[in-house]
Protein backbone atom coordinates (compact mmCIF):
# COMPACT_ATOMS: atom_id res chain seq x y z
CA UNK A 1 0.00 0.00 0.00
CA UNK A 2 1.11 3.66 -0.62
CA UNK A 3 1.42 6.19 1.95
CA UNK A 4 2.00 9.82 1.30
CA UNK A 5 5.99 10.20 2.67
CA UNK A 6 7.17 13.86 2.24
CA UNK A 7 6.19 16.98 0.53
CA UNK A 8 9.02 19.09 -1.34
CA UNK A 9 8.34 22.42 -1.95
CA UNK A 10 10.87 24.50 -4.54
CA UNK A 11 11.40 28.36 -3.20
CA UNK A 12 13.61 31.30 -4.75
CA UNK A 13 15.86 31.19 -1.22
CA UNK A 14 15.81 28.36 1.32
CA UNK A 15 17.19 30.04 3.83
CA UNK A 16 14.67 33.05 3.36
CA UNK A 17 11.56 30.88 3.08
CA UNK A 18 12.83 28.78 5.78
CA UNK A 19 12.28 31.78 8.21
CA UNK A 20 9.45 32.05 7.36
CA UNK A 21 8.21 28.31 7.63
CA UNK A 22 10.28 27.47 11.02
CA UNK A 23 7.79 29.21 13.48
CA UNK A 24 4.66 27.90 11.84
CA UNK A 25 6.09 24.08 11.35
CA UNK A 26 7.26 24.36 15.15
CA UNK A 27 4.16 25.73 16.13
CA UNK A 28 2.38 22.76 14.52
CA UNK A 29 4.53 20.38 16.18
CA UNK A 30 7.50 19.46 13.50
CA UNK A 31 11.12 19.28 14.30
CA UNK A 32 13.70 21.07 11.87
CA UNK A 33 16.30 18.70 10.55
CA UNK A 34 18.35 21.02 8.65
CA UNK A 35 18.36 24.19 7.13
CA UNK A 36 21.19 25.50 4.24
CA UNK A 37 21.26 27.15 1.10
CA UNK A 38 19.87 23.52 -0.90
CA UNK A 39 17.75 22.10 1.27
CA UNK A 40 15.58 22.55 4.61
CA UNK A 41 13.34 20.34 6.18
CA UNK A 42 10.96 19.07 8.93
CA UNK A 43 9.63 16.13 10.68
CA UNK A 44 6.55 15.10 12.76
CA UNK A 45 5.79 11.75 14.04
CA UNK A 46 4.05 9.32 11.85
CA UNK A 47 3.48 12.47 9.28
CA UNK A 48 4.65 13.57 5.75
CA UNK A 49 7.97 15.65 5.71
CA UNK A 50 7.97 18.78 4.35
CA UNK A 51 11.17 19.65 2.53
CA UNK A 52 12.01 22.93 1.02
CA UNK A 53 14.28 22.69 -2.41
CA UNK A 54 16.09 25.83 -4.29
CA UNK A 55 14.40 26.79 -7.60
CA UNK A 56 16.65 25.92 -10.68
CA UNK A 57 16.00 28.93 -12.11
CA UNK A 58 15.68 32.35 -10.58
CA UNK A 59 13.42 34.80 -10.73
CA UNK A 60 10.47 32.01 -11.91
CA UNK A 61 8.52 32.92 -8.63
CA UNK A 62 6.68 33.54 -6.86
CA UNK A 63 3.67 31.06 -7.77
CA UNK A 64 0.74 32.33 -8.31
CA UNK A 65 -2.83 31.44 -6.63
CA UNK A 66 -5.06 29.68 -9.46
CA UNK A 67 -2.41 28.56 -11.91
CA UNK A 68 -1.63 25.12 -12.74
CA UNK A 69 0.16 23.67 -9.45
CA UNK A 70 0.45 24.36 -5.86
CA UNK A 71 -3.08 25.47 -4.76
CA UNK A 72 -2.36 24.95 -0.73
CA UNK A 73 -1.94 22.61 1.85
CA UNK A 74 -4.42 22.48 5.14
CA UNK A 75 -3.54 21.52 8.29
CA UNK A 76 -6.62 20.98 10.25
CA UNK A 77 -6.12 21.85 14.11
CA UNK A 78 -8.11 20.98 17.12
CA UNK A 79 -9.63 24.60 17.73
CA UNK A 80 -10.59 27.82 16.65
CA UNK A 81 -7.90 29.15 18.66
CA UNK A 82 -5.13 27.09 17.10
CA UNK A 83 -6.30 28.69 14.08
CA UNK A 84 -5.96 31.97 15.55
CA UNK A 85 -2.97 31.42 17.14
CA UNK A 86 -1.11 29.82 13.95
CA UNK A 87 -2.35 33.02 11.83
CA UNK A 88 -0.76 35.51 14.10
CA UNK A 89 2.38 33.49 14.85
CA UNK A 90 2.35 33.28 10.45
CA UNK A 91 2.40 37.02 9.98
CA UNK A 92 4.50 37.36 12.41
CA UNK A 93 6.62 34.83 10.70
CA UNK A 94 6.36 37.42 7.49
CA UNK A 95 3.29 35.57 6.04
CA UNK A 96 0.73 37.58 4.18
CA UNK A 97 -2.91 37.44 5.29
CA UNK A 98 -4.83 35.73 2.42
CA UNK A 99 -7.67 35.48 4.38
CA UNK A 100 -8.30 36.26 7.92
CA UNK A 101 -9.55 33.93 10.45
CA UNK A 102 -13.31 33.21 9.51
CA UNK A 103 -16.30 30.77 9.03
CA UNK A 104 -17.04 29.35 5.76
CA UNK A 105 -20.79 27.77 5.60
CA UNK A 106 -19.77 26.80 2.01
CA UNK A 107 -17.62 23.92 3.41
CA UNK A 108 -19.67 23.07 6.73
CA UNK A 109 -21.32 24.62 9.39
CA UNK A 110 -18.64 24.84 11.94
CA UNK A 111 -16.11 24.92 9.20
CA UNK A 112 -13.54 27.53 10.37
CA UNK A 113 -9.85 28.33 8.51
CA UNK A 114 -7.31 31.33 7.58
CA UNK A 115 -5.11 31.39 4.98
CA UNK A 116 -1.63 32.99 4.40
CA UNK A 117 0.96 33.06 1.66
CA UNK A 118 4.71 33.10 1.83
CA UNK A 119 6.84 35.28 -0.58
CA UNK A 120 7.15 32.60 -2.53
CA UNK A 121 3.32 32.00 -3.15
CA UNK A 122 2.88 29.13 -1.18
CA UNK A 123 0.10 28.96 0.79
CA UNK A 124 -1.23 27.40 3.88
CA UNK A 125 -4.69 26.77 5.81
CA UNK A 126 -4.98 26.52 8.91
CA UNK A 127 -8.87 24.66 9.51
CA UNK A 128 -11.05 23.45 12.29
CA UNK A 129 -13.87 22.02 11.24
CA UNK A 130 -15.72 19.56 14.28
CA UNK A 131 -17.70 16.96 11.92
CA UNK A 132 -18.42 15.27 15.24
CA UNK A 133 -19.17 18.02 17.52
CA UNK A 134 -23.15 18.13 18.41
Amino acid sequence: MATFDHLGITVDDVLAASAQFAPVLEALGYTRGHVAEDLAYWRKHDEPELLLYPAREQDTGPHEHGRVGWQHLAYAVDSRDDVDRLHDIAIAAGWTAVRAPKEYPRFSERYYAAFVEDANGIRLEFMHDPHDED
